[in-house]
């Protein structure tokens, strides 16, 4: 059983910088794919950063140039550096996990979530 657990949200001004961290636990394996979503008051929820295992990355366009996402595969950690904030960035932020389990040879897709961590952006 694989636990998300985000960290880093808070209250920044506009311009400022925050860096997000998400730890999963419970897992002997490295998760295929990480990333983060995130969703705002009123607002559906929507994809802000992927990274494979290898390290290719996909961005929404609304944040290229402003966010990093970077993972440590060995520990199952990713991370979101995000600049130049903006107050549409406000958002509940997500950390997410999926890919395949192979246990005896069956596949077993998996898809985990965490909690989510609040970010604000105010002045």
């Amino acid at each position: 059983q694989v636990q998300l657990v985000e960290s880093g949200g808070g209250l920044v001004q506009p311009g400022g910088s925050l860096r997000l961290s998400c730890a999963a636990s419970g897992s002997a394996f490295s998760i295929d794919l990480m990333g983060w979503y995130r969703q705002a008051p009123g607002k559906q929820r929507e994809l802000v950063a992927t990274i494979t295992i290898d390290g290719r990355t996909n961005y929404a366009d609304s944040v290229k140039g402003r966010f990093t996402i970077s993972r440590d595969s060995a520990k199952n950690t990713v991370y979101l550096q995000m600049n130049s904030l903006k107050p549409e960035d406000t958002a509940v932020y997500y950390c997410n996990g999926e890919g395949i389990d192979t246990p005896w040879g069956t596949p077993r897709p998996y898809d985990y979530w965490g909690p989510g961590t609040q970010v604000t952006v105010s002045s």
